[in-house]
């Protein structure tokens, strides 16, 4: 079973649209619909904003579906002169930049797993390989892959959102992908990030200005390529 989790309504919406024989199940408030997609068994959900969150949805979802892989998809903002709004990023690993113990030594981004401490977590290499030949199948898409940042901030100056670049290397920034990685990742659960760009690093234009703008195409433009993928992989 493919599990799939975004954020918004306008992240999977239309993905849950493509189910055959949806079957939906509330727990712990959240929405959880069952079903299948091109022959492949799904789980989507939407988790609401915020790491928290994405945590409560990916930890149940594990529990109660006992998903194969997670992809996390939906919007993101651009943190690099690489990527744009219509851009495409596939995580290559994960970073929390709002974790900070810095003033006891450790350095930005450091995670307290159970069994280790670690700053950028691994996505999974094959998940990330089938991601980027789809987006190579469909054509015309930019499509970068690089570490992806997630922080409980909306991000909305060029000089904050290059600061992450410069502290963490990332080529795009959320909200929930961090803690979804993190929780995939301490239960041994292969997952992927895709998000589509909505909000340029090096525009004159404001962040939320462009948000409200591009959101619902960039949006549309993940879903696409996460419709895409089920087809192609079959998994």
């Amino acid at each position: 079973m493919l599990g799939i989790i975004g954020a918004l309504d306008i992240e999977v919406n239309g993905i849950i649209q493509k189910m055959e024989n949806p079957c939906e199940k509330i727990i712990s408030s959240i929405k959880f619909t069952s079903g299948i997609i091109d022959g492949t068994k799904c789980v989507i959900a939407k988790c609401g904003i915020g790491k928290v969150n994405a945590a409560l949805c990916t930890q149940t979802m594990i529990l109660e579906y006992h998903p194969d892989k997670i992809i996390n998809t939906g919007i993101a903002g651009s943190t690099s002169s690489e990527t744009h709004i219509g851009s495409v990023v596939i995580a290559e690993n994960v970073v929390q930049h709002d974790f900070d113990t810095t003033l006891l030594g450790d350095e930005a981004g450091t995670l307290f797993l159970p069994e280790e401490n670690i700053i950028y977590i691994p996505a999974d290499k094959a998940l990330e390989k089938e991601l980027v030949k789809v987006c190579a199948e469909l054509g015309d898409i930019d499509c970068t892959v690089g570490t992806v940042a997630t922080g409980d901030q909306f991000i909305g100056t060029i000089e904050d959102r290059f600061s992450i670049h410069e502290r963490f290397g990332a080529v795009a920034c959320e909200m929930e992908g961090g803690s979804i990685a993190q929780v995939c990742y301490v239960n041994k659960v292969p997952f992927s990030i895709l998000r589509s760009i909505s909000d340029d690093s090096t525009s004159d234009e404001s962040a939320q200005v462009e948000y409200s703008t591009f959101s619902k195409s960039a949006a549309e433009k993940a879903i696409e390529i996460i419709t895409a993928f089920i087809k192609d992989t079959k998994l």
